[in-house]
């Protein structure tokens, strides 16, 4: 019975985790939004975030994706 009251607690944990992690997403464009319009982000500094984001997540996407097994001939 501890067993499973102890993995409920850890399951519980981890649902608020996650949505303190959405909560932290929603803020950052409206950050990033701040940061322009404040000069504290320039423009090209925003289009580097913009091109790592996107290598990051084609990195992700091509290391997700099986490869293909090759037949014997």
């Amino acid at each position: 019975a501890m067993a499973v009251a102890s993995e409920q607690e850890m399951i519980a944990s981890v649902e608020e985790s996650r949505a303190a992690l959405v909560e932290a997403e929603e803020e950052v464009p409206k950050a990033t939004s701040d940061a322009l319009a404040s000069g504290k982000l320039g423009i090209l500094d925003y289009y580097k975030l913009k091109n790592l984001q996107a290598d990051t997540e084609m990195r992700r996407s091509i290391a997700a994706t099986p490869s293909p097994v090759a037949s014997p001939a």
